[in-house]
């Protein structure tokens, strides 16, 4: 009989766990605490890290695991120059570094993504961040996405099998009290708490960087001076480091939870300047030429650093607001970006220097004796930052040209550390390092990997390494296990699963795993469709009135939806739906989404549709 196992966490690290585990045979139930999957991982930006991929090797970049291997370990570290000394290589390096082209590979097999083109971010060698050259989203949704839908599609198909649990936050892990070893997980819904049991658990619930905005955080413990400035950050407000306590509630051992990332490029809305949670302006921007320019219309570093340096460059130069410029030569390779931003209203476009130094407030001279520089350097390999000028793009720099422009501002991003594991993904235990018997941990929640700084790219690359780690010593480890797993108390809950053809299936849980009943019930029409003989046709005009956090409504390809209530569930935070609070955002939304999510995810909150020929 196949053994169940439990996932939390249905961002990247968490549906890659669980598509290894089910090529490997196993059973799989995934919660998430949040009404969708995803989470942080479908906002990545520039793409996913790979090191002697087919697809490097199609475009000519002659990379390897060792250099990629040396990049991280100089960025972990941050010894930039010289040599490395033998104590700074690192397992949970090499791991992620020379897995880098299978998790690419495995993606491109699997789930027929093509992530066929490469950028080089700040603090690697050679261009080996991937994603996909015709655009159409950013990588992490594209990558994510996939996955989710291909698990989603398992659930619909062998219920029996295949269980998701959204809304579901885990509070607690279930032992066995003669073994110790993890049995199970606890979990709070409106309802109350309910338990799940399994064979073993994968913790893949994400960061803590969202702590900064909340008192009494793990993030503030941590590190109280980043909470204290006040930063905004890009983390939703699911990561809150859930996974890493509820593992040391049972012994678990945490490393590096003081290493925070702080990315040098929140994107700021002239809008919204007082909103904390942003977007981020990719890597991939400033791989593919970008400059970061001060108040007076300067550089003041080298702008494909690593993030803890531009950062600092930005704390120490002081001269704020920053910009991010990119000419026309720049922008073309990652134009889909750049018109995301734009749409979103956190990047703007301009059609010549004097109107770009306009609006930085400086004058058209300044700005052109800053490229005139610019050129120099690049010229005589000469930048007194330290850009080498095969790093630089879309030479040369001239006033007479159209720029993309955003002001940015340093950000909380990342959390580089977690609970500790080993090689395998085991959870190690706190006291004396061995690991916790059936416990698992991959993506963010996971600490040790990327040491004092990550590199970008490096997310993604993670989530897939470590999940399919865990997911593989999962296979490994449940045959090892005997049937008679203990129960735990409370040994019987009852969970009706409603279905997207408006039947439901019943799923019974107890210590000795899943049992699922029959689709019930015949299917019948969803509230969406028993209502779309009744909707009403809005005008823009009529939409337009309802633009406030209280009364929020949003067009997207001529459907009216009521986003009130649910933008306190989108993945991608209010600040996305309210930029467009009663206004048109189906370019926007198709940029980032596939047609059918509206239907798939948010058909309840469909309140009518937009008359053919409203204008406003």
């Amino acid at each position: 009989m196949p053994k169940h196992v439990i996932i939390i966490g249905g961002g990247l690290a968490g549906v890659s766990a669980a598509h290894t585990c089910i090529q490997g045979g196993c059973n799989v139930t995934l919660l998430d605490k949040e009404a969708f999957l995803g989470g942080n991982s479908t906002k990545a930006t520039s793409g996913i890290n790979g090191a002697g991929s087919n697809s490097q090797k199609k475009n000519g970049v002659p990379d390897s695991p060792q250099i990629f291997y040396e990049d991280t370990v100089r960025s972990a570290t941050g010894i930039k120059k010289g040599d490395l000394p033998a104590n700074a290589w690192y397992e949970l390096g090499k791991v992620l570094t020379y897995e880098s082209a299978d998790a690419v590979h495995w993606i491109q097999q699997c789930f027929g993504l093509a992530l066929d083109t490469t950028s080089r971010l700040g603090g690697h060698s050679f261009p080996r961040t991937h994603r996909s050259s015709s655009g159409g989203k950013f990588p992490g949704m594209e990558i994510t996405y996939a996955l989710i839908e291909a698990y989603e599609n398992l659930c619909k198909q062998q219920p029996e099998k295949y269980n998701l649990i959204n809304r579901a936050r885990v509070n607690k892990l279930l032992t066995c009290p003669t073994s110790g070893r993890v049995t199970g997980v606890q979990y709070a819904t409106k309802g109350g708490n309910k338990t799940v049991t399994g064979t073993a658990v994968v913790i893949a619930t994400g960061g803590y960087g969202a702590g900064v905005l909340e008192a009494g955080s793990l993030l503030q413990k941590v590190r109280k001076d980043l909470y204290d400035k006040k930063l905004p950050t890009t983390n939703g407000k699911h990561c809150t480091g859930d996974g890493i306590m509820i593992a040391q509630d049972i012994g678990g051992g945490a490393v590096g939870l003081n290493d925070v990332q702080v990315h040098p490029t929140g994107l700021v809305n002239p809008k919204l300047p007082n909103e904390r949670t942003l977007f981020l302006a990719a890597g991939a921007l400033r791989g593919e030429g970008g400059i970061l320019l001060d108040r007076e219309g300067n550089r003041f570093c080298n702008d494909l650093g690593t993030r803890d340096y531009v950062t600092g460059k930005m704390w120490s130069h002081n001269k704020g607001p920053y910009r991010l410029v990119l000419n026309s030569k720049c922008s073309k390779n990652i134009a889909w970006h750049c018109a995301h931003y734009c749409g979103r209203g956190v990047m703007k476009k301009v059609n010549h220097g004097t109107e770009l130094a306009k609006e930085m407030g400086i004058s058209p001279s300044a700005l052109e004796n800053t490229f005139n520089k610019y050129n120099q350097f690049f010229k005589n390999d000469s930048d007194p930052w330290g850009k080498p000028a095969d790093f630089y793009r879309g030479t040369p720099w001239t006033l007479n040209d159209e720029f993309h422009v955003a002001v940015v501002t340093p950000v909380v991003h990342y959390t580089m550390g977690g609970l500790h594991i080993d090689n395998k993904a085991n959870v190690l235990r706190a006291d004396n390092k061995q690991p916790i018997a059936g416990l698992y941990a991959a993506g963010e929640c996971a600490g040790g990997v990327h040491g004092r700084n990550r590199l970008g790219g490096s997310a993604l690359l993670e989530c897939v390494v470590f999940g399919r780690k865990a997911g593989k010593s999962v296979v490994e480890y449940v045959k090892t296990v005997q049937e008679d797993t203990p129960a735990a108390a409370g040994s019987v809950v009852t969970i009706t699963i409603p279905q997207a053809d408006g039947s439901s299936i019943t799923v019974q849980i107890s210590g000795n795993g899943v049992s699922t009943g029959a689709p019930s019930g015949s299917p019948t029409a969803s509230p969406a469709e028993e209502k779309s003989t009744e909707l009403k046709d809005y005008t823009l005009k009529e939409v337009s009135a309802h633009n406030s956090e209280s009364d929020c409504w949003v067009v997207v390809n001529n459907q009216v939806l009521d986003c009130t209530e649910f933008m306190n569930d989108h993945p991608g935070g209010k600040m996305a739906i309210m930029t467009f609070a009663g206004k048109d955002a189906s370019e926007e939304f198709n940029m980032v989404h596939d047609k059918n999510v509206v239907e798939k995810y948010a058909s309840e909150y469909i309140v009518g549709n937009l008359k053919p020929t409203s204008k406003l």
